[in-house]
């Protein structure tokens, strides 16, 4: 679970105010990683001692290449762990731990709806590449401030993989003005067959979400208005990361309603959006 991770790219994505980063590892992590899964790199400030920062950072895996032994980590530059982590070079060799977690699973038929939000939509590539190789109908609904920002987190690897895009953006510079939710609502509608559209053809769906809090307990609630179960990878701060320190906990109900805590770290960061309470999740 412990190794090294050889840097053999790191770039930077895009506008430079979007502070989003590229990093490719190689090592033996990409043998058992799965979408939906995460590393924890060990950040080191050579100014002061090699344990400052004493945490490790998580970061979702985005991509993975059993072939090459390598994986992909799409992050954003937000403090000072990911201040000095942005400083890695090419032949830099990264203490790592992973793959952690679990991930998301696959139908075994029907079409998946991937919803995504800001750089929630980092960890959805990796899930993407598996359901396209299994021969899965994929759609992509994703929703950011800007033009700039999707452009800069990696739309045109999206546009690539020649699937059905839904985007959204804030300031209506790109796809539709407004909420990705406001663009999965509809989709949900029309997929629905009504008594004024009696002849509307229901697809079986099945949904991934990944991004912020309030957007995963929205396209939940409507996932279970219109029957359709959906997965959620959700984000807390992590101390360990291997279930040790508690930090991380979250509050879901089990199948007789009564309310339990589970670790993101170990028993997630994947869930059944329906099992998870929002109003006592951070």
């Amino acid at each position: 679970m412990l190794s090294q991770g050889l840097v053999v790219s790191h770039e930077q994505m895009g506008d430079s105010d979007q502070k989003l980063r590229r990093l490719v590892l190689q090592g033996p992590v990409a043998q058992t990683a799965k979408a939906g899964q995460f590393v924890t790199v060990q950040v080191q400030d050579s100014a002061r001692t090699s344990f400052d920062p004493l945490l490790r950072r998580p970061i979702s895996i985005a991509e993975i290449s059993q072939e090459r032994d390598e994986i992909t980590l799409l992050y954003r530059i937000k403090g000072r762990g990911t201040e000095i982590l942005a400083q890695a070079r090419c032949g830099d060799s990264l203490s790592i731990m992973g793959p952690l977690g679990n991930g998301f699973s696959l139908p075994e038929e029907g079409e998946l709806w991937l919803v995504a939000g800001g750089i929630g939509i980092f960890p959805l590539f990796a899930l993407v590449q598996s359901a396209l190789s299994q021969g899965l109908k994929v759609r992509l609904f994703w929703g950011g401030e800007s033009k700039t920002f999707l452009e800069s987190a990696g739309l045109t690897s999206w546009k690539e993989l020649e699937i059905e895009l839904s985007l959204s953006t804030l300031d209506g510079s790109l796809g539709e003005k407004g909420l990705v939710t406001e663009l999965v609502q509809s989709a949900l509608s029309q997929n629905k067959p009504t008594e004024s559209k009696p002849e509307a053809m229901e697809v079986r769906v099945s949904v991934a979400a990944c991004g912020p809090k309030g957007m995963m307990q929205s396209i939940t609630e409507l996932c279970q208005r219109f029957n359709v179960p959906i997965e959620v990878s959700l984000e807390e701060r992590m101390g360990c990361a291997v279930g040790a320190c508690l930090g991380c906990v979250c509050t879901l109900k089990d199948k007789a309603g009564r309310l339990i805590h589970k670790k993101v770290c170990l028993d997630g960061p994947v869930f059944r959006g329906e099992e998870v309470v929002w109003n006592e999740t951070c």
